[in-house]
């Protein structure tokens, strides 16, 4: 006579104990993962990831869109920026994004940073004197992170040694002359990031990147 596993494996086909696998592992974890960060646990890292690994998630469908690498081509802004109007205008990449040439983060551009150009430049235009107003109130624009990666892949991505290497922003972010608000232009996955690394003769070791 055959035993109870053996009769649910016939009746149950491969797919669907896998998704059911899947569910139980994702309501597990976030049966005993808090959204915030529990008492006791290290500081974040600097890099904005957790300096603890952990495969959790806050929801089944954080979960399931992790596995998935899953994540929007647009994200919403604050506002409409357009990378094509001040590109045209002459505004290179580093103009905004400070801290491409010097470390690991590219840098947003904070009101601080618009105000440069725009404490004499098109002063009349609504948004511009919005972002006066909050430059005077000590406000600051809510961006929402257009790159970046899965916490659990512990990448650690440095621009600067890509800069010095001259690789273009475009080779990663897309011509963003011919953009607006940015928007995913390139899939940096890990197979993107190997071949890259492979046509410039360049190390692939894991803790290149995995560290």
């Amino acid at each position: 006579m055959a035993s109870p596993s053996r009769k649910i494996g016939r009746a149950w086909p491969n797919w669907a104990l896998a998704i059911l696998g899947l569910v139980t592992v994702t309501t597990a974890a976030c049966t005993f993962a808090s959204p915030g960060q529990p008492s006791g646990m290290a500081e974040r890292s600097r890099w904005g990831t957790s300096a603890v690994f952990t495969p959790a998630h806050a929801t089944a469908g954080d979960a399931i869109a992790a596995f998935f690498d899953s994540r929007p081509d647009t994200v919403a802004q604050p506002f409409d920026f357009s990378h094509q109007i001040h590109l045209g205008k002459g505004a290179v990449c580093t103009d905004c994004h400070t801290g491409v040439e010097q470390g690991p983060r590219a840098g947003i551009p904070t009101v601080n940073t618009c105000m440069i150009c725009h404490s004499q430049i098109a002063t009349d235009r609504p948004l511009i004197i919005k972002l006066a107003e909050m430059q005077e109130k000590g406000l600051d624009l809510a961006w929402n992170r257009v790159y970046d990666y899965q916490p659990q892949a512990h990448v650690r991505f440095n621009h600067a040694p890509h800069v010095r290497a001259e690789v273009a922003c475009s080779t990663c972010h897309g011509n963003q002359a011919e953009q607006t608000v940015a928007r995913r232009a390139v899939d940096m996955n890990m197979a993107f990031c190997v071949n890259c690394h492979k046509a410039k003769q360049v190390s692939n070791d894991c803790l290149t990147c995995h560290y």
